[in-house]
């Protein structure tokens, strides 16, 4: 659940579950309830 007013960076991965209740930075996971980052600047390759 992401909560209203709440933004997502670009690139973000949320967790099955994961209740979003402050901003995302971009390219991070976050999981949990409430959600926290369990992981930063993460790459994606093609």
């Amino acid at each position: 659940m992401i909560l209203k007013g709440v933004t997502i960076g670009d690139g973000a991965v949320i967790a099955a579950g994961a209740v979003v209740t402050k901003d995302v930075p971009p390219r991070s996971v976050v999981a949990g309830n409430p959600a926290k980052i369990v992981r930063d600047d993460i790459a994606w390759e093609p």
